[in-house]
C-alpha cells in the first residue's frame, strides 16, 4: 500500500510535464522543481538544518526585523495554536529564524523540521509553503499532497511574504500543521490571519526604520487589483519629501528607489500620475484623506502636511467630493 501511494504521488507530480507550460499555481511550481531544480519527489531525507554558527549569522542579520516581529509572532500563535498550527518566520532564503511552537508539538515539529535553522527553499525542498511563497513573492497555501516531495505530504502550510521598509522581500511568515486536523476549508481563514500579522510586522518595521520622520498611512486599495500583503505607508521629512515608502505605497504612487533618491515631494508624486486620470484621482483622494485623518480634520494642518496652501486643499476637497469644505476645521 505504501509503495502504491508513493508511486501515485510521483505519477501525479510527473504528469504536470504533459500540461501546458503556462500552467500556474501548484502545477507551475511542480514544473520548476522538475525542470529547473531537477528534484526527485521521492527524495526521503528531511530538510537541512543550519549549524549553530550559520544560524547565529542569519539571525543576527535579521535582528532588527525579528525584534519588531516578536509580539506579532506571539499574537499569531495565540490565534492558531489551538487548531494545531505552529508559527515560523524565515529569511528570504527560506531559513527559519524564529518559531512559536506549543509544548505538545515540539517533538513533531523537530521531526518535520518545522524548526529554527531548517532550510525550506523551493529549489531544495520542492513545492512547499515557505519556498513557493518566496519564489513567487505572493501568499501561498500548500495543503498536504500539493507538496512536491512525498515526505512533506502530511503538512499543511499557509504562508505570506514579509517585506522590508524599502519594499523588498525580507522573508516569509508561515503557519504549519503536521496533524491531520486542518481541512482545506480553513485555509482562507488561516491566510487572513497570517496576512494581517505580516502587515502589522511590516508597519512596525517601517515605523522603526523611519522613526524620525512623519509616517503617513494611505488608505488600502479596495479595487481588487492589488494583493493584501503590504500596508501603504509613507515617511515624510520636514519639507514633506518622501524619505521612505512601503511596497504598497510604491505601487500606489509609482515610486521606485531612483525616484526617492532624486527626491520627490508628496505633491510631486501625485503630479507624476496625472497622465492616468483614474489612477491619479484615486491616489490623490487617498493621500488627502490620509492627511485629513492624520490632522483630525484640521484643513490647515493637513495642508501643511501636504505642502500646499489651505485654499488649494479646500478646492481639492470639493473637487474630490470628500466632504463639504466647511465641514472641516
Amino acid at each position: 500500500m505504501a509503495r502504491t501511494s508513493a508511486a501515485h504521488h510521483a505519477d501525479r507530480v510527473l504528469a504536470v510535464l504533459q500540461q501546458p507550460a503556462e500552467a500556474d499555481g501548484i502545477a507551475a511550481s511542480w514544473r520548476r522543481c522538475l525542470l529547473q531544480h531537477r528534484l526527485d519527489p521521492e527524495h526521503p531525507h528531511p530538510p537541512t538544518l543550519l549549524s549553530n554558527l550559520e544560524l547565529r549569522y542569519v539571525r543576527g542579520h535579521a535582528g532588527r526585523l525579528m525584534r519588531v516581529a516578536d509580539p506579532e509572532l506571539d499574537r499569531l500563535h495565540g490565534l492558531v495554536h489551538g487548531i494545531g498550527y505552529s508559527v515560523l518566520m524565515t529569511n528570504r532564503q527560506g531559513a527559519v529564524i524564529a518559531r512559536r511552537v506549543a509544548e505538545r508539538d515540539e517533538r513533531g515539529c523537530r521531526d518535520w523540521r518545522l524548526w529554527t535553522g531548517a532550510l525550506w527553499s523551493e529549489e531544495v525542498e520542492g513545492t512547499n509553503g515557505v519556498g513557493t511563497c518566496l519564489a513567487e513573492e505572493r501568499p501561498v497555501s500548500v495543503h498536504r499532497d500539493q507538496h512536491f516531495r512525498r515526505r512533506h505530504t502530511a503538512l499543511t502550510c499557509t504562508v505570506t511574504p514579509l517585506f522590508d521598509a524599502a519594499g523588498r522581500l525580507a522573508g516569509a511568515l508561515d503557519i504549519s500543521c503536521f496533524r491531520p486536523g486542518p481541512e482545506g476549508c480553513i485555509l482562507p481563514l488561516a491566510m487572513a490571519a497570517v496576512q494581517e500579522a505580516a502587515r502589522r510586522i511590516e508597519a512596525a518595521y517601517f515605523h522603526d526604520i523611519h522613526a524620525r520622520f512623519l509616517i503617513l498611512a494611505l488608505p488600502r486599495p479596495q479595487d481588487g487589483r492589488t494583493d493584501d500583503t503590504s500596508v501603504p505607508l509613507l515617511a515624510l521629512d520636514a519639507d514633506r519629501r518622501i524619505q521612505g515608502a512601503t511596497r504598497a505605497a510604491r505601487a500606489a504612487l509609482r515610486l521606485d528607489d531612483a525616484a526617492l533618491e532624486r527626491g520627490v515631494s508628496i505633491t510631486g508624486a501625485l503630479d507624476g500620475l496625472q497622465a492616468e486620470p483614474r489612477t491619479f484621482r484615486a491616489a490623490e483622494r487617498g493621500v488627502i484623506s490620509a492627511a485629513l485623518a492624520q490632522s483630525q480634520g484640521h484643513v490647515g494642518q493637513a495642508a501643511s502636511l501636504l505642502g500646499i496652501s489651505r485654499a488649494t486643499l479646500h478646492r481639492k476637497i470639493r473637487a474630490l467630493g470628500l466632504q463639504r469644505a466647511d465641514g472641516f476645521r
